[in-house]
Order: C-alpha cells, then structure tokens, then sequence
C-alpha cells in the first residue's frame, strides 16, 4: 500500500513537473503574440505573418490578421506573400551558383554577359561588373524605369544614357531594381534555362520550398492580398497587381532579355515560413540539413559588404542598428504596400522573417518601425 501511494505520489510530481515546463514553454508564445497584437494596433497593420530560426529549427511561426480585409479571412501560416526586394537574394544565389560551376565570374564585364554595351557614358573606359550589379554600385539607375533591359540598351533606348549616374562604377552606392533584372536575364542567358524555372529547379525545390516567381505555378487561394493605404480615403486598398499571370508576356518572351517579366528584382512569391528556411541556408553558408546548394566561399561572399556599398553585399546588406548590439545579415521588401523583412545572425545562429501585407508604417532613417518594433519583440521573446 505504501509502495502504491509512493509511486502515485511521485507520478504526481512528475506530471506538475511537465506541466510546469510546459507552461513555461507556453508563456513566451502567449506574451508574444499579445505584444505583437499590440504592435499591430499601433501601424494599423491588415495581417503579419512571423517566424524565428534558432539553430537549424524555426522555434516560432504564427501568423496574425486577416489575408483579405473584404471576406474577413484569417491570415495562415502557410500562406504566400509576394516579397518585394528580399526577391533579390534569390537571383544572387542563382548567379552565384553559376560562379560555383565556372560559368561566370563576378569580376566579369555585364555587357560582354548580357550581349549589349553597358557602360556609363561619363566613364565609357570603366568596366561595370557582375560584382557591382549585384552590390548597387554599378552607377546604373531606375531613371529611365526598369520593367525592361531596353531602359540602358543603347539598340532600343536612344536615351539610354540617362539610365546612368554621374560618378564612376564601383566609386559609389544607389539601389536600383534595373542591375537585378537585368542580373535575371544574364541567369538566363548563361544558365540555358528560362529565369522562373532555373530558380525552382536549383534553389526552391531542392530547398524543399513551396514558392515561385511565376504565379501561375501556385495556387492563387493562398495569395495573401496586399494593402496600399490611401490617406485621402482613410482605408487600405488592395493591390491586384502584385500577383498578376504572366501568361499574356510569355507569348513573345525572349531568352537572355525578358527576364523582367517575372519580376527578378521584386516578384519572388513565397511564406514565411519557406522564406525562414531559405534564410536558414544563409544563415548557414549555403547548406539546409544535408542540402548544399551554393559554397561557402560563395555563400560567404554575398554576406561580405563591398567596399563602396554602404553596408551592401551582393544582395544582402549588413545592420548593425537593428538589435542592440548585434550585427545582423539580411533584406528588406516594399511594394504594392507590402513590407518585408529578413535578418539573421550567422554566428550565433537566430535569425527573423517579418511579412507585413499592409500598414501605415513609420520609418526611422529608412527603416520600417514596424519591421524594428516586431524583430525586436520577436528576440526578446525567443532569442534573448
């Protein structure tokens, strides 16, 4: 009888101890998600959706708000965004790959890859790198627009001059969409393969990504609308363009120059949660579990700021104003109303994605204060 109550005794303990853990596990989660309601609260965000790396494991992942405003749909975890600029990284990994297998160098003259002279006519004799295309210090600009390559092609464009700044290649730094579609066609001309389909079939699917530049690829039901907000009418409208099929352009697309019909610089359509495990391959150097898609060398190198990029690597930048103290990897994203985030810590291994679908944001030198309010709410909760 002793024996029985001993053990009844101690099996009592045993589960308080459990739920003791497990309510401490818990706590974080539920402190979280309320301070993350609240920050909603404060930009009038329309839907958040989250996830935290630590190690090789996303330790968190929760999505907050509604994917479309007018049906009142809750936002869900596997849902797809499309993330703007953090698109870019995706286009680098591509090209570096091809670095990886000989096919090019980054030290390479863009127009000699591209087909086409580019060249900046104040500095005709300066050679324009893939490595400064990549890094936003190639001097070309979004002056002229860059939804085609025929904005800086001199056999298209007879302004195409203007598509130029004034200061010589790799002296200087200026974001500009035009040098990542233009990366894109230069992916297709080297690689043989159609832009879309050579990043599924290199990077995404042996990521084991649900994702895609190509809408027509996904299924649309999962498309979380994007805001605009309207100031004069006081409400958030959504933004169809963000998603729109690329069929009608497919008709007359030509390999090696109509890459920006997908969109190289902006149009990557992706969750939260696929785009933290591709963060983690980063993170980690070019591997996911037992799947290396890019050396380290090269992995490395797109971590590695250029000397006149400000902080910006090959699209990766540098931020060390983000988290006290922590100098962390990563990109942003803005369009359609859309803001997007993507920051790690590769020696410590933690690292954050942030998708907002709509807000009425703030920013503080640049940044979104929401991307700042919600990272550092998330390292506080899960990381710290």
């Amino acid at each position: 009888m002793m024996k029985s109550y001993r053990f009844k005794n101690a099996l009592l303990v045993v589960l308080a101890l459990i739920m003791a853990i497990m309510t401490s596990i818990a706590q974080p989660t539920t402190t979280a998600a309320g301070e993350i309601a609240a920050i909603m609260a404060k930009y009038d965000a329309v839907g958040v959706s989250v996830a935290v790396v630590k190690g090789d494991s996303i330790i968190y992942n929760r999505s907050f708000g509604f994917r479309n405003l007018a049906t009142q749909e809750p936002l869900e975890n596997d849902d797809v965004f499309r993330i703007a600029s953090i698109s870019k990284s995706f286009v680098a990994t591509s090209l570096m790959q091809l670095v990886d297998a000989g096919k090019l160098s980054l030290d390479d003259d863009v127009g000699e890859l591209i087909g086409f002279p580019v060249r900046n006519p104040h500095y005709p004799d300066s050679v324009i790198t893939l490595r400064m295309v990549l890094s936003h210090t190639s001097s070309i600009s979004d002056k002229n627009g860059y939804f085609t390559l025929d904005a800086c092609n001199p056999a298209k464009n007879p302004d195409w001059a203007t598509a130029y700044n004034d200061y010589a290649p790799g002296t200087d730094y200026q974001y500009c969409n035009l040098n990542f579609n233009l990366a894109g066609s230069i992916l297709e001309k080297h690689s043989g393969e159609r832009f879309d389909r050579y990043v599924r079939k290199h990077v995404l699917e042996p990521l084991g990504l649900y994702a895609s530049y190509n809408v027509d690829e996904l299924d649309s039901t999962r498309f979380a609308v994007l805001y605009t907000y309207d100031s004069d009418s006081n409400r958030f409208v959504p933004s169809p363009a963000a998603y729109r099929s690329p069929a009608a352009s497919l008709k007359t697309y030509h390999m090696g120059y109509s890459a920006p019909v997908f969109s190289p610089t902006g149009g990557m359509k992706i969750s939260a949660a696929d785009l933290a495990r591709y963060m983690t391959m980063h993170m980690n150097y070019g591997i996911l579990g037992d799947t290396r898609i890019l050396s380290e060398e090269s992995a490395r190198a797109m971590q590695t700021s250029v000397p006149a990029g400000k902080g910006y690597a090959l699209a990766l930048r540098t931020k060390d104003d983000l988290i006290s103290g922590k100098i962390l990897k990563g990109h942003t994203g803005l369009a359609y109303g859309l803001n997007s985030a993507l920051f790690f810590q590769p020696q410590e291994k933690f690292g954050f994605v942030v998708i907002i679908s709509g807000s009425r944001t703030t920013y503080t030198d640049d940044f979104p204060d929401i991307h700042r309010d919600l990272i550092n709410c998330l390292y506080r909760h899960f990381v710290l």
